[in-house]
């Protein structure tokens, strides 16, 4: 009897079902190769976003780098264009010179400013600057500045008939305009 109020004095202990240990095993692995799936696929998305930034990245750097030395190219084109606008007086200066001196006898004066223009129209020649051709040329707004008009010839209407001030460009633009007197 003993037995029995100590059995009953116990607590009843659970009754364990009986489970297949390779079922939870099983059931285990599965949940954890989800959990593996799910965090890979995180793992993609991120290293699709980084990917994605690094392109994008790398485009705008490539777009400043191309930028920044083209700034340095203008910069420098600038600069080039500016020097050379401040020589044209003195090239027209020598223009002039060379004009008065036609009708002179000192040929050393002559020469000299001969040799002094030849030698600054060559140098400014190899840095890209190119006279505008005018005179007897068809009247080009875009490379030439009409200041006068004169009555010509059928022939010479809608032509340069004089150049009052020779026109330049540098690299393929106008630095300065032919300012020219059109036939009418």
């Amino acid at each position: 009897m003993m037995e029995k109020e100590n059995a009953a004095q116990q607590p009843k202990q659970k009754v364990q079902k009986k489970t297949d240990p390779k079922k939870e095993k099983s059931e285990g692995l599965e949940k954890e190769l989800s959990a593996l799936k799910e965090a890979l696929e995180k793992e993609k998305e991120q290293v699709a976003k980084e990917k994605d930034d690094y392109l994008r990245l790398m485009a705008e750097f490539e777009t400043f780098r191309r930028r920044s030395a083209e700034d340095r190219l203008n910069l420098v084109n600038t600069a080039a264009t500016d020097t050379i606008k401040g020589l044209l007086p003195v090239l027209d200066d020598c223009e002039h010179a060379l004009k008065m001196l036609e009708d002179s006898t000192d040929e050393a004066a002559k020469e000299g400013t001969l040799l002094i223009y030849s030698k600054l129209m060559a140098y400014l020649k190899t840095k890209g600057l190119e006279m505008i051709p005018a005179k007897g040329e068809t009247f080009d707004t875009d490379v030439h500045e009409a200041v006068a008009q004169m009555p010509a010839p059928e022939a010479e209407k809608g032509k340069v008939f004089e150049v009052v001030q020779a026109g330049y460009k540098l690299g393929g633009k106008v630095i300065r305009y032919a300012k020219v007197v059109v036939g009418i």
